[in-house]
């Protein structure tokens, strides 16, 4: 359950323009405002940030620094120009800012220069994540001709600078910083590392992933890390699917010598992250691991070396790597933001899960939080989707908390939507969606989700998978508001769902697939005419009529196109088009046949009382007219309650012509038969609806007038006793 102060910060969030004045730049300023606990101020920025409302406009709510004090401020992946981070984050006396991956034109030096400009600033910042951005670093200088570099910043503790194109001469100016203990230097542009001996005696951990341009011999590199006497943490990884044999071979060779050197060299190290490094030996991991007892960490993923004998040994020795799963699941969690590693990681993972019997929880977070982090990745989302489906499959889903599946769910639909002519990716979208119970209990975009299937649909041919976006969409459908079914209504989903009955139909096969194209239809028309119309003009009508007849013995497959045959005999101007004397003396028999199952008898019914429910429209001989009342209030007279729920209606509003006192007692009969069935089975759902359209009323007048015939009086009766019972208890439990 969310907290109180979480809840309030969200709808502070969805109030915003509400709360707020503009300035005449258009930024927001609160009308009103208490000084707040300085902790809710931080969450509040960083809540406006992870529901990406924040932007050059709403961060002006921030210029309150005495109100609203931000100590730790994150505008990760935000839209935020450098005026409006000056205006709004530099006057607080921050202690950390994650700046990470800003689109736009703010650069580190915009930053470092607007946190300079602010004395306090120097001196509290102690954590800065500039990652992703450009440096831009050209002399800078305050208003007194004094330069500023990351080095005014004396402050600074800990520097993330990855993903930058960070410059020799820039890390010199870093490294003079008087406290700096961690730096991230990743994927940047720096080719010496000779700057660090000015950090040497501060330095605990550098992380140096995959520094394409270093140009050092192994024995100067060696020489230069040799003498961080400090570090604890030291990260020489690489990106083995962007090397090839020539790339990387001068720091492999650092990393050799290094795993074959003294322990008295690095003595205070204790975690050391060399994955990607494939010409390291086995050996060389063991002599090293056996050196340094009070190791925590090991990096070994896709090094080949992650097996060796003497890891399964170290009880306080964590390891990423391809061994087990406890290295696989490390590796996940550990390095989130680098792609090659989640790659290789996910790709171990699933042939971990492919026979898993138990539900995993633990794992299917990290699947989605790897497919988070790199959502333009095609290879992530490839494996992570196939993943998904290996832990979720069979009964898995049930036992996972349904806010997680949400998610996951919400991520494989942007992998359907972001990889449309991927077939693997889209195969493993449907086999993850297709879960009875992910697609009834879990809450996501089912609009979307049914709209993306249906395009894939439209465009494959596949028999296996056709039958999975069949069955994924048949049950959507279903769970679709009235808007939303309208816009899936259109002729080409229509087209595509009768072409998969057709190829059904003439090849006289019964099976899944052709079921769920004649349930989605089905759903596809109920109360909406336009859909109806299309079906119409698509020649399904004649389509239905041979199925009805060739299917005579198939009740599911008659049960779905009676059901259909209903819809369009509840819209009046499309009454015409099933006006055949072959057509409704085929529905007749087997509303009278009592060796047909009732669920058929029952739709039969519906559409015959439609059809005869309009005097005024009826185009056929008076005789079989009334042919059809008479066997509508006999036929139905024989039928058993049903206990097993058959039919959901989105509204009554169909029944309401058929309930009026002038009608036949055969239309009546089925009307309140069917109303029955449904209130009895889900009382509470359809009693608000007898009320909401106009039915209770209906009822009381039947049930009121001399001339309404005694069968439909009682089952009138009967509905409004439910529906009074249900009104009481209601009444009482709210009281």
């Amino acid at each position: 359950m969310d907290a109180l102060c979480d809840l309030c910060l969200a709808q502070v969030c969805r109030s915003l323009d509400a709360l707020c004045s503009r300035r005449a730049d258009g930024s927001l300023c609160l009308r009103w405002a208490q000084m707040f606990p300085q902790e809710v101020a931080d969450q509040l920025l960083l809540e406006m940030a992870t529901k990406g409302i924040l932007n050059d406009t709403t961060i002006g709510i921030f210029q309150n620094c005495k109100e609203l004090r931000l100590r730790r401020a994150s505008i990760r992946c935000c839209p935020v120009s450098a005026e409006a981070f000056r205006l709004a984050l530099c006057p607080h006396r921050l202690q950390e800012l994650d700046a990470s991956w800003v689109p736009g034109g703010l650069t580190a030096a915009n930053i470092v220069s607007g946190l300079a400009s602010n004395p306090e600033c120097r001196s509290s910042l102690q954590r800065l994540y500039l990652t992703g951005l450009h440096v831009d670093w050209e002399p800078l200088e305050e208003d007194g001709g004094t330069r500023v570099g990351f080095s005014s910043l004396h402050g600074l503790r800990m520097l993330n600078l990855a993903n930058t194109d960070l410059t020799d001469a820039v890390l010199q100016d870093i490294c003079t910083l008087p406290q700096l203990e961690s730096l991230d230097i990743s994927c940047s542009a720096v080719s010496k590392l000779t700057a660090l001996l000015d950090c040497k005696n501060t330095l605990r951990s550098l992380i140096a992933h995959r520094l394409q341009q270093l140009d050092m011999s192994p024995l100067r590199l060696l020489f230069v890390i040799s003498q961080l006497h400090t570090i604890r943490h030291l990260d020489f990884s690489e990106d083995h699917f962007a090397v090839d044999d020539s790339d990387g071979r001068d720091m492999d060779e650092t990393v050799r010598q290094l795993l074959d050197g003294s322990p008295q060299v690095l003595p205070f190290l204790v975690s050391l992250d060399i994955s990607g490094r494939r010409r390291i030996t086995e050996a060389a991991v063991g002599s090293f691991v056996e050196a340094r007892g009070g190791l925590v960490f090991l990096g070994l993923l896709a090094t080949g070396t992650s097996s060796c004998d003497i890891l399964s040994s170290q009880q306080n020795l964590k390891v990423t790597g391809e061994a087990n799963e406890n290295q696989v699941c490390e590796a996940l969690r550990r390095y989130g933001d680098r792609e090659c590693f989640i790659r290789e990681a996910l790709v171990h993972l699933y042939n971990l899960t492919t026979d898993i019997d138990k539900p995993r929880t633990d794992m299917l977070k990290l699947v989605l939080k790897g497919m988070q982090n790199h959502p333009t990745s095609l290879h992530v989302h490839l494996v992570a989707t196939a993943c998904v489906f290996n832990l979720t499959t069979r009964d898995l889903a049930e036992a996972m908390p349904v806010s997680l599946l949400s998610c996951t769910v919400t991520q494989v639909l942007y992998a359907m939507k972001t990889y449309p002519n991927h077939r693997q990716v889209q195969k493993n979208c449907l086999m993850a969606l297709c879960s009875d119970y992910i697609l009834q209990n879990v809450p996501f975009d089912k609009y979307l989700a049914a709209t993306l299937v249906f395009k894939w649909l439209c465009s494959h041919e596949d028999p296996t998978l056709q039958r999975m976006a069949v069955a994924v969409i048949s049950i959507l459908v279903a769970k679709l508001s009235t808007e939303e079914t309208a816009q899936l209504g259109k002729d080409v989903f229509i087209i595509k769902l009768l072409a998969v009955v057709q190829q059904k139909a003439m090849a006289g096969v019964v099976d899944s697939t052709m079921k769920f194209a004649l349930s989605a239809l089905w759903n596809l028309t109920d109360e909406m005419p336009t859909a109806a119309r299309n079906f119409i003009e698509c020649q399904g009508l004649e389509l239905y009529e041979e199925v009805l007849e060739s299917y005579y013995t198939e009740p599911s497959i008659q049960q779905k196109v009676l059901g259909l045959l209903n819809n369009i005999a509840e819209v009046e101007v499309l009454q015409v088009n099933l006006m055949e004397e072959d057509l409704l003396g085929h529905i007749l028999i087997l509303l009278q046949d009592s060796q047909v199952k009732q669920g058929v008898r029952y739709f039969a019914g519906g559409t015959l009382a439609q059809l005869v429910s309009r005097p005024e429209a009826w185009t056929l001989d008076d005789e079989l007219r009334s042919t059809i009342l008479k066997q509508l209030h006999a036929s139905i007279m024989t039928w058993s309650q049903i206990e097993k729920e058959m039919v959901s209606y989105r509204s009554f509003r169909p029944f309401c012509l058929l309930l009026q006192t002038w009608q036949p007692s055969g239309v009546q009969l089925w009307a309140v038969w069917a109303i029955h069935l449904v209130c009895i089975q889900n009382t509470s759902h359809y009693s608000s609806m007898l009320e909401k359209d106009g039915v209770t009323e209906l009822l009381r007048a039947l049930a009121a007038d001399p001339d309404t015939h005694s069968d439909v009086k009682a089952r009138s009766d009967s509905i409004l006793r439910v529906f009074e019972q249900h009104q009481s208890h209601s009444g009482s439990s709210n009281k």
